[in-house]
């Protein structure tokens, strides 16, 4: 991701008004506008992997997202646009963002990797109803789940190819094998 040059501070209302006008996706952190940088295959086939495999398996009240719908942050002065994200509350009633995610899924660029896993992941923490938050690397298999513990702690587990992930905030077990159907490893 990258700031904008030249672009001075918007308001959450003026960036609501400008970002579907604009041919790029773009996020806003407290004020500032930040471009979303393209994905490459790989990133891609990982996100309809991973999109597809919960699809198959949920039905309502489970929602699923991807790429393209926003997330927003409690107090309006973030949104975000999730790789996966997955809602099954009532109050998700907006037809152009998500409030109540469950779980939400990052797929891992070198580009984004130290954002997702430090600043995104602490804003990420603040909804009250986000149960799970995955980590999926790009160059290598590997997958990391953040899960919130009944003492509000987040308890990481990792996992590798041979390994299945259950995701209990949807009671869905995929395995890591079929994430990363047809991505190419250099």
């Amino acid at each position: 991701m990258v700031a904008l040059p030249d672009r001075p501070l918007m308001s959450a209302e003026e960036y609501l008004a400008w970002e579907p006008t604009q041919e790029e996706r773009y996020e806003y952190w407290d004020g500032e506008v930040v471009a979303i940088s393209g994905g490459t295959r790989n990133h891609n086939r990982i996100c309809v992997n991973f999109f597809k495999l919960l699809d198959d398996s949920l039905n309502l009240p489970y929602e699923i997202y991807i790429l393209a719908v926003k997330l927003r942050l409690e107090g309006g002065r973030n949104y975000f646009y999730p790789d996966v994200m997955v809602t099954c509350d009532d109050r998700d009633n907006d037809p152009q963002l998500v409030q109540f995610p469950s779980l939400i899924i990052e797929v891992l660029s070198p580009s984004t990797e130290a954002i997702d896993r430090g600043a995104k992941f602490a804003k990420y923490r603040q909804f009250s109803t986000l149960q799970e938050y995955v980590l999926v690397q790009v160059q290598q298999p590997g997958v990391e789940l953040f899960r919130r513990n009944q003492q509000s702690q987040w308890v990481l587990s990792e996992y590798g190819l041979g390994d299945s992930l259950l995701l209990e905030s949807v009671g869905v077990e995929i395995a890591i094998a079929d994430l990363y159907r047809q991505v190419q490893f250099s």
